[in-house]
């Protein structure tokens, strides 16, 4: 593993990372924030995963959750959005290929042999966490923005017992209803929409729910609402009295000012979830 770059920060340290992955079979790079309570003992995780167009640097550099994270003890990971190089294929249009990985395991060519952000996040990045950082992995959260909301949600649901609670801003909420799910979902995972299913947050929300507390932030002025289908998951999560809250914020759009808005409020959620406060 490579150290790209390592600062100050609150206290704490921000730092990026390069390591050669396996299962993307090209390099990537992540930025992990850890507090200053670092020192004394390991402490807990919580997920950041970022949307489309995104690297790691966009929520590390825009969002503000060092000086939370901090303040609660717990550290930050910033995984990228999908597998990069010269090598990796890609697409001319911004939501597909390199930056909008979607979070699945592609099983289409051209997309299979290094698109497996699915096994990533999930497996191969806690390894390497729990590795080489003191961190404490019984003790995780995991949120996300747009279609890291996707992703955020998605995995929550689908590793059950793995994160204590789970958080949302704006995700892509319904993605097998919507223009930003049907097309990626059909070039990773092929034209049969029963293998879409487990990467649905309203379908998984439907069909199983979360095992934990869950907070949903959403703009009323958000300008990709129609793709969002936000109101599909509230619907889901209120037919079955899903533990958690679903909010819409008068006046935010999409932006980074929304998530910074409200990002104190999502990680002192998973600091309470995870017995930080």
């Amino acid at each position: 593993m490579e150290t790209r770059s390592e600062n100050r920060c609150f206290g704490g340290v921000q730092g990026v990372y390069a390591h050669a992955s396996q299962v993307c079979g090209c390099d990537m790079t992540f930025g992990l924030f850890l507090p200053p309570q670092v020192k004394a003992a390991p402490v807990p995780l919580l997920w950041y995963l970022s949307g489309l167009t995104c690297t790691h640097e966009n929520a590390m550099a825009k969002a503000g959750a060092q000086a939370h994270a901090a303040r609660h003890g717990m550290a930050v990971v910033f995984p990228d959005t999908s597998p990069r190089g010269d090598g990796v294929s890609d697409d001319e249009a911004y939501d597909l290929g390199q930056g909008a990985g979607f979070y699945v395991n592609a099983t289409q060519a051209p997309w299979a042999p290094h698109f497996s952000m699915w096994d990533y996040v999930a497996a191969e990045l806690p390894k390497l966490l729990e590795t080489h950082f003191p961190l404490d992995m019984t003790r995780q959260a995991i949120t996300g923005h747009s279609m890291g909301g996707h992703g955020a949600l998605t995995l929550a649901m689908g590793l059950p017992g793995r994160f204590a609670s789970v958080s949302g801003l704006a995700p892509i909420a319904h993605p097998t209803q919507s223009d930003w799910g049907r097309k990626q979902l059909a070039a990773y995972l092929g034209p049969d929409e029963a293998q879409w299913a487990d990467h649905d947050a309203t379908l998984l929300m439907r069909a199983r729910g979360f095992d934990g507390p869950m907070l949903v932030d959403q703009g009323d002025e958000d300008q990709f609402l129609t793709l969002l289908k936000p109101e599909a998951l509230a619907h889901a999560m209120a037919e079955r009295r899903q533990q958690g809250s679903f909010r819409f914020q008068r006046g935010y759009d999409h932006s980074y000012f929304f998530v910074s808005t409200f990002i104190g409020d999502h990680v002192a959620f998973h600091a309470d979830a995870l017995g930080l406060t």
